[in-house]
């Protein structure tokens, strides 16, 4: 069989650091053809540091070459519905970054292009692709837990706003702060690893406190802060709370970029009648239970894993095969609705119904 072409949009840190490593890894399959980025010289550095491709500045080069199977979308938030829909009109295979889009309307325009096209349209909900992810979930589907009833997310971090000033904080471009950036994974593995289940309601409470005013702003650490703008916008929530009830289990969450407590917190505990467990974020877990009078604490390494060449994989084998992949929009959505919830929740003062 053929290699696979692929058009990589947007050379930023999640196609330098993730999707272009990982198509790498896997050239017996596929090959990049082009990188594209509005910044000429960032798909121009692709291009000479992969010793592949051609960089281009408008992704509607890669989309009208027939030869392209398959685009990765790693552009912000703002771009991922319109690139993600003209990429499916086009007869092109997709897998666009988390979230899926900035609200659920766009999330919901996205899924129906995709059903209208039978394209694939993955989204990189890609912690489901972790061996412990999967781990946990075996042991939840296999009932190992009993009844799973509470499900509660902690990912807390001190003083690490991404990029403060620029697109990670203007909602217009990126739909909102942690909850969407960070919360986005937790809700979705959580759903994924509990049977997903539907959200039935929402209250939430998102915070807007230690970014607003970004010239005063310490930080103990700043990813992507080759996009940081001193002199840009702060308007999203740096903080959020939430209790999500499903058909399943009850979620809370509790997420910080930046937060006055010097302590990191990344962990989801999966609270079961019969056990509990502790998964730690990309990472390994630790299994509670008793057994004959006796308190057992169970450790489970996870060791070399790589879930971004499993998620880059999987969306190849959808290109091929034309199979459904659990990172598929149908799935994604109904993380998009629980995050809309909790935004309108937070910004109406009550809960969602939905």
């Amino acid at each position: 069989m053929s290699k696979l072409k692929i058009a990589v949009i947007g050379c930023g840190n999640i196609a330098t650091a993730a999707h272009i490593p990982a198509y790498m890894k896997l050239r017996d399959r596929a090959e990049i053809k082009y990188f594209c980025d509005l910044v000429p010289e960032k798909a121009e550095r692709c291009v000479a540091n992969n010793g592949c491709g051609t960089a281009i500045t408008d992704y509607r080069t890669a989309l009208n070459d027939p030869e392209i199977d398959g685009v990765s979308v790693c552009v912000p938030n703002i771009s991922h519905k319109m690139i993600s829909i003209d990429a499916l009109n086009a007869g092109k295979h997709v897998l666009c970054e988390k979230p899926a889009a900035r609200t659920y309307e766009e999330a919901l325009e996205m899924q129906q292009v995709q059903h209208r096209t039978g394209k694939t349209l993955n989204i990189g909900v890609v912690t489901r692709f972790h061996k412990g992810v999967e781990s946990v979930r075996e042991k939840i589907q296999a009932g190992e837990l009993g009844e799973v009833y509470h499900v509660y997310a902690a990912f807390r971090e001190y003083r690490s706003i991404p990029g403060i000033g620029g697109p990670f904080t203007t909602k217009a471009l990126s739909g909102g702060g942690t909850l969407i950036d960070w919360g986005v994974h937790r809700i979705d593995q959580i759903l994924y690893m509990t049977g997903d289940p539907d959200p039935t309601s929402v209250s939430a409470a998102t915070f807007c406190k230690l970014g607003r005013d970004i010239p005063a702003y310490e930080y103990r650490s700043m990813w992507s802060r080759e996009t940081a703008d001193m002199n840009g916008t702060y308007d999203v929530d740096d903080s959020c709370t939430a209790i999500v009830r499903t058909t399943g289990p009850v979620i809370t969450l509790m997420g910080a970029w930046a937060q006055n407590i010097d302590e990191i917190e990344q962990h989801v505990d999966f609270m079961g009648t019969k056990a509990g467990i502790r998964l730690n974020y990309c990472g390994g877990y630790t299994m509670y239970y008793s057994k004959n009078g006796e308190f057992i604490k169970e450790p489970h390494e996870i060791t070399g894993d790589d879930m971004f060449k499993n998620e880059i994989s999987d969306f190849l084998d959808c290109i091929e095969t034309g199979k459904t992949s659990r990172a598929h929009i149908d799935n994604a959505v109904r993380t998009s609705m629980i995050l809309q919830g909790a935004y309108d929740s937070s910004e109406q003062k009550k809960e969602i119904v939905f």
